[in-house]
């Protein structure tokens, strides 16, 4: 049996949890004070992912950036290429808060979204 410890990360209390693996599944989780806290781990240990937060470039904006996010999480081992794809692209203003930026975004069925007007 493996045992796993990582802080909580879904609320602002960040509890330490403590994760007993066998064979790939999750047996026990312990140290959480709320059920999102189980939850976590779970996902955690069997399918990690993440929001991801960055900058495009905007051409003919008041700003030469916009703040853009994907629109839920995505794999965690797929957050480099998400990034690396995030920093290719250049949109053209107007730019407005949840516009498509990446659309599918490394093939995640999740998309970039704007999280700012320009």
């Amino acid at each position: 049996m493996e045992i796993k410890n990582f802080i909580c990360i879904n609320c602002p209390l960040g509890c330490p949890l403590t994760v007993e693996v066998e064979n790939g599944q999750v047996v026990k989780v312990s140290g959480n004070t709320c059920k999102r806290g189980e939850t976590y781990a779970v996902k955690e240990i069997t399918a990690p992912s993440r929001t991801v937060t960055s900058t495009v470039r905007v051409k003919g904006g008041e700003r030469p950036v916009v703040a853009v996010r994907t629109k839920t999480d995505i794999p965690k081992d797929k957050i480099f290429a998400c990034m690396e794809a995030i920093n290719q692209v250049e949109i053209t203003a107007p730019v407005k808060i949840g516009d498509v930026v990446i659309a599918d975004v490394c093939g995640t069925g999740v998309d970039v979204v704007a999280t700012a007007n320009d």
